[in-house]
């Protein structure tokens, strides 16, 4: 045992750690991460200019407008967008048409890999119907 915060040596845990591996479906492996790669990752996480994103919602802008609606950019970070929408958008049963529209202007941008609503705006037939869109014009 380690007296400082009584946890088992490295050599009496080990055999602990691979009973667990052999019986967890969901286990990942440990890797070690060379500074490379942390530098690579690094450059992969960086965030979308949220400026960005609000002036390529799209033409759904007006309507949001005119609806107190409010495109909340939660998180932008490689280049996977989290977006609430709030406001008028709360309980509205345009919500999904929205987010649609909104998902299909982002989805154009280079930076962006991804949208996501954080409360489910958009469903995910809609999203595939953008998606097959997306390609047709690509």
């Amino acid at each position: 045992m380690c007296h400082d915060f009584g946890i088992p040596s490295l050599s009496k845990r080990r055999p602990f750690d691979e009973k667990i591996k052999k019986n967890n479906p969901c286990h990942t492996p440990r890797y070690r991460v060379g500074l490379k790669a942390l530098r690579l990752l690094h450059l992969n996480m960086a965030e979308v200019d949220r400026q960005l994103i609000l002036e390529n919602v799209g033409p759904v802008q007006a309507v949001l407008d005119a609806h107190d609606g409010v495109v909340n950019v939660i998180d932008t970070t490689d280049g996977i967008i989290m977006i609430g929408l709030e406001g008028g958008c709360t309980g509205c049963s345009s919500t999904p048409m929205t987010a649609m529209q909104i998902y299909y202007s982002l989805m154009k941008l280079e930076q962006v890999n991804d949208v996501v609503f954080v409360n489910g705006e958009l469903p995910a037939y809609m999203r595939a119907f953008i998606d097959d869109k997306l390609k047709s014009e690509a």
